[in-house]
């Protein structure tokens, strides 16, 4: 069996306004509801587990999932402070076998492909943990705390983390626990099993499966979405 956990019980600060990013209208439809739709529309997933706020929850169930029937049988939990609470609120509900393959992704990344997440389910089977990214197109430079250049990264060697992330169900728990327990925070999933010593291994991305946080976020969406760029090319 397969699981995913779509967390999306940020605040969505850096995008203004009062509706949270989440909620907000991509092409007629909230941004979760597209999220969430890739999701189910794949067939891959037994089980989804929507994280969202707590005092939100009824809202969620109502306008994203039952009005546009983007899940049905999803299960709805409530998330924490972090995002990383929220995702280990995820875990803690998922009932697939410990060997079996959950998915991560941001709910605010609606553009995900059914090929990436059935490339990284292929990935959990073969390797136990693996995150889709992209190679860096852009120099990168190493930045000291006063502004000034201490050197240039090697672009071959540096990609951009993207979701889903994908971990045995067993693997990921097991890191998440480990971090809790040494009050440790990372800034994505992978690098909770990083700090562990397991290697976890790379699933190309799409540079269309943007992360929607900011208002130019959500122009650069709505271009995606009226040429078709992401998917199989057919908006849905």
């Amino acid at each position: 069996m397969n699981a995913a956990i779509i967390v999306a019980a940020g605040r969505g600060i850096r995008m203004g306004g009062e509706v949270r990013k989440q909620y907000l209208p991509l092409a007629g439809q909230p941004i979760l509801t597209r999220t969430l739709s890739a999701f189910a529309a794949s067939g891959f997933f037994e089980e989804i587990i929507l994280v969202v706020d707590a005092s939100e929850i009824a809202y969620c169930r109502r306008e994203v999932v039952e009005k546009w029937r983007a899940a049905p049988c999803c299960h709805i939990v409530a998330g924490g402070r972090e995002r990383q609470e929220s995702v280990y609120n995820g875990l803690a509900v998922c009932s697939v076998k410990d060997d079996d393959p959950v998915l991560i992704h941001d709910g605010v990344r609606p553009f995900v492909s059914r090929e990436c997440l059935q490339q990284c389910l292929q990935a959990v089977e073969k390797h136990g943990a693996c995150i889709a990214a992209v190679p860096s197109c852009d120099t990168l430079k190493k930045v000291e705390k006063q502004g000034r250049i201490r050197h240039t990264l090697p672009r071959e060697a540096v990609w951009m983390a993207q979701t889903p992330q994908g971990f045995r169900l067993g693997l990921i728990r097991t890191a998440h626990e480990k971090a809790r327990e040494d009050g440790f925070v990372g800034t994505d999933d992978a690098q909770l099993l990083e700090r562990l010593g397991h290697a976890v291994a790379i699933v190309p991305g799409s540079r269309a499966n943007i992360k929607i946080t900011t208002p130019d976020d959500l122009r650069f969406a709505e271009a995606i979405w009226q040429a078709g760029l992401y998917g199989d090319g057919t908006p849905s």
